[in-house]
């Protein structure tokens, strides 16, 4: 296996890893710098200060402000940060070893950086406070969603249980609070086909073959709410907020659907009734039999 270059002396920062930047093969730039003020989404003055900071690397070393621009060549440097309103709330280790680290993620944490959240992660924090730099996840968990999320240990076997994944090998339930129907008949299993287009932040139920599939079982009742189990054979984005407000019984504290509400990203009242309440697979390198049950509870029921 290659092993994956990297530049010298620049390590993670807050449980990230730098950003690399690879040089196209020709260019009209003399120097480095002239290549990053064109390519990189900030003003000249700030490339100058990472140069002059010796922020920016190579395989070597910091570069020089006054290095030539190098076809084919690539550099390394840290991003600059968004500013983030810190998650409140804890992420508790369900089961560690050398392998794999299952967790329960919080509401209002997403899994990995993206967009706004980059420092306010699971992967992050865990990276950071259980000192794992190399830890991976295998799969995702929305932001809103708590519950179990499972990563990766050892870099060696990051593609394995991330096709685990992919090849939906894991049986995963997951419990919702929502209101309750009488004319409802459950259980149910809901068919449909769900697409979510890109820059639009919610997911549509539209016509045509089937790729999302749910199994709905109400297994409990209190007054006009219900406690409900939820069985994905599928992982569309949104899947189960979409089937379950498609039935008429949306999840309680969903500002998706069934219409979509406006919540700043500092808001951490009302969560999302959902949970990620088991994983249990086979396991792709020991070939034993896993499940791990999540110890958190929505607050609606509890």
């Amino acid at each position: 296996m290659r092993r994956k270059q990297r530049p010298a002396g620049l390590s993670q920062r807050h449980g990230l890893d730098p950003a690399r930047l690879r040089m196209p093969e020709d260019g009209r730039w003399a120097t480095l710098r002239d290549h990053l003020v064109d390519r990189l989404p900030v003003p000249a003055e700030r490339v100058d200060l990472m140069l002059a900071e010796g922020r920016v690397h190579d395989l070597t070393g910091p570069v020089a402000p006054n290095a030539p621009f190098v076809p084919g060549g690539a550099v390394w440097f840290h991003r600059d940060l968004p500013v983030e309103v810190p998650v409140p709330f804890e992420i508790s280790v369900v089961h560690r070893d050398d392998a794999i680290l299952v967790v329960d993620k919080p509401h209002f944490l997403a899994t990995i950086p993206r967009g706004k959240h980059v420092v306010e992660t699971a992967l992050v924090r865990l990276r950071r406070d259980l000192d794992l730099p190399a830890l991976s996840p295998a799969h995702r968990l929305d932001r809103v969603t708590a519950g179990l999320v499972m990563f990766v240990v050892d870099p060696a076997l990051r593609g394995r249980y991330q096709t685990m994944f992919a090849d939906r090998l894991v049986r995963k339930e997951y419990e919702a609070i929502a209101p309750v129907r009488d004319d409802l008949e459950l259980p149910r299993v809901v068919r449909s086909r769900i697409v979510k287009e890109k820059g639009v932040i919610t997911a549509q139920e539209v016509p045509g073959p089937v790729n999302a599939e749910t199994r709905v079982e109400l297994a409990e009742r209190r007054g006009d709410l219900g406690r409900y189990r939820l069985l994905p054979t599928t992982g569309r984005t949104h899947q189960l907020r979409v089937h379950l407000s498609g039935l008429g019984v949306p999840i309680v504290g969903d500002d998706f659907y069934p219409v979509l509400r406006e919540k700043p990203l500092d808001d951490f009242t009302d969560p999302l009734q959902l949970l990620a309440k088991v994983l249990e697979f086979t396991d792709p390198v020991t070939g034993e039999h896993r499940r791990f049950t999540s110890s958190l509870a929505l607050g609606a029921w509890s």
